[in-house]
């Protein structure tokens, strides 16, 4: 009989020691809770994991055990074969120099000589066995571990776990399942598999994976929130996830240039009733007038929401690294945001969605941006 996609994925766990963890640019909750969850998860099994995120991790969620595991690059670790034939001529030593910018390496022959037509090169195998991505529509949304590596995902066996309709099913396993609220939900069921111990979720691996449901039902208040989603989260909190900690610092504890940059961003709201929507945009300069990092506008989707009535859906635009991002969040099942970010080359799922345009600014981009999005209003059929 054929194993499930999930049967598959615990069994390329199971039987693989090296494995690479990634996720998505401009990590959310989710994507923060489920790599780091996976992380401890198999380090307690005693694999050899390395768990990468192209950007840090927003300071909100450092109140996560071993966060600063998640780093925003790795070694693959292949090495470079060079190969002597010395089928005819036999060698005696072997060292190397260094010289300016070259590698020299000296072989010297028992007897006889050796020619350049004996000498071959290759790349060798990469040091990990199994690359698991978490949380990611496609392969580009990894960002630079991908396009800096990309060989990578062609010749090592890639398992693709998450829940959003537009998944591309890039992996040689995909576990996407679009019922769940988050790539943390899929997570639960997969570490229960694994070792078959109801003990071996911990506090630190429930918190994280608690952290990941959260976020992305806005503590149960989006109309994604599902009656198992709601039963994950008491099982998680019966294993010990700190909810409190959770709340806390996601919901509760905000540094005073956070407030600075979310007023900022709620006086430059723009209302498009019109047309079903609510926006706002955060400049540069903004994050460096309030003293507050990339990272800190993560919040400010959920405060539109809260501030403005018979909207269906929000949008915040933010420069960052020299590109323009686009976050989207939905009121109500009606509204699949995931189709207006894929008018800008984006993805995500019905009730959040995001998209980049590269190599641009909101002074350039903004205007097209919001036009298209009314374009794309009065075209369709079904009128988000």
């Amino acid at each position: 009989m054929e194993l499930s996609p999930k049967q598959q994925v615990v069994e390329m766990l199971k039987t693989k020691q090296r494995i690479l963890l990634l996720t998505h640019k401009n990590p959310d909750g989710d994507a923060i809770g489920s790599i780091l969850a996976l992380y401890l998860s198999l380090k307690k099994l005693g694999k050899d994991v390395v768990a990468v995120c192209n950007d840090p991790a927003p300071s909100v969620f450092e109140y996560l055990p071993q966060i600063k595991k998640i780093s925003q690059n790795f070694s693959t670790g292949r090495d470079f074969v060079i190969s002597l034939d010395v089928s005819q001529v036999k060698a005696d030593k072997v060292m190397y120099k260094v010289v300016g910018d070259k590698l020299n390496i000296i072989v010297t022959p028992a007897t006889g000589n050796f020619t350049k037509e004996m000498v071959t090169a290759a790349d060798g195998s990469f040091n990990f066995e199994a690359v698991v991505v978490l949380d990611s529509t496609d392969l580009e949304r990894i960002g630079s571990p991908y396009e800096k590596n990309p060989e990578i995902f062609y010749e090592i066996p890639v398992i693709n776990l998450d829940h959003h309709a537009g998944n591309d099913q890039f992996g040689k396993i995909n576990l996407v399942d679009m019922t769940a609220t988050s790539t943390s939900e899929v997570l639960v069921s997969v570490l229960e598999a694994l070792t078959g111990d109801p003990k071996f979720i911990d506090e630190d691996i429930a918190t994280a994976l608690l952290t990941g449901i959260i976020t992305d039902t806005n503590s149960f208040q989006n109309n994604n929130t599902t009656p198992k989603s709601l039963t994950v989260a008491a099982q998680l909190v019966a294993f010990g996830a700190r909810q409190q900690d959770i709340i806390k610092y996601i919901y509760k504890t905000k540094p005073l240039s956070t407030l600075r940059l979310w007023g900022r961003a709620l006086s430059n709201l723009r209302d498009e009733r019109g047309d079903h929507f609510v926006w706002t945009q955060i400049y540069k300069k903004d994050y460096l007038e309030c003293g507050a990092a990339e990272t800190e506008s993560s919040g400010v989707i959920d405060e539109l929401l809260k501030t403005a009535a018979n909207v269906d859906f929000a949008l915040l635009l933010t420069e960052k690294n020299g590109d323009v991002h686009g976050s989207l969040r939905s009121t109500n099942k009606n509204t699949d945001v995931a189709v207006i970010a894929k008018l800008f080359g984006g993805g995500g799922h019905a009730m959040a969605a995001a998209f980049q345009i590269d190599n641009s600014s909101l002074e350039k981009s903004s205007n097209m941006i919001i036009s298209k999005i009314k374009e794309y209003q009065m075209t369709s059929q079904n009128k988000i």
